[in-house]
């Protein structure tokens, strides 16, 4: 089994809400590895950074994406620094990957002062910035498409992504 298609891009950038819309129109199951992480380790991601360390978090992560992608038939999104192990990154050869592309303005209005985000804690503008500016070309590397998100709803880019995913 394979996911139907994974979405990969920077915090904001609409992995989980447009995931959502794009499962419900194709039918099929959303899962995000963030959320199973969560799950898996019975507590929120900023408290797995605070408890254990990001290098820890990003163990959950390899693991979490190795299962998303050998066991979710549907909509599968990666946290947004999924892409920069290189295991993750070789695991998505062959796959249906779309980069949901963002500006920084976009992204900071969509996730705000970083509540919840433990990365984002201090100076958030500053640091959506840089991640923004090391991950692109990752996401790049891996995408099989971009779409653009900025100023567009998630219905919107849904539908784009259903048109690619049908070529």
């Amino acid at each position: 089994m394979a996911p139907v298609c994974v979405l990969v891009g920077a915090p904001g950038s609409g992995k989980t809400t447009v995931g959502l819309a794009l499962a419900e129109l194709l039918g099929v199951e959303f899962r995000d590895t963030d959320l199973d992480i969560v799950r898996q380790a019975g507590k929120p991601i900023s408290e797995i950074f605070i408890d254990e360390g990001e290098d820890h978090f990003r163990t959950l992560e390899r693991a979490a994406v190795a299962a998303g992608l050998a066991s979710c038939g549907g909509v599968l999104a990666l946290g947004g620094g999924a892409v920069l192990a290189e295991e993750n990154r070789a695991a998505l050869v062959g796959h249906a990957v779309v980069y949901l592309s963002v500006d920084l303005s976009d992204a900071v209005k969509r996730v705000g002062l970083g509540a919840g985000r433990p990365l984002l804690a201090i100076n958030p503008r500053a640091t959506l910035k840089y991640l923004l500016d090391q991950r692109r070309p990752l996401y790049a590397e891996v995408a099989t498409a971009t779409v653009v998100t900025d100023g567009r709803s998630p219905a919107e880019i849904a539908a784009e992504i259903v048109a690619l995913l049908k070529r």
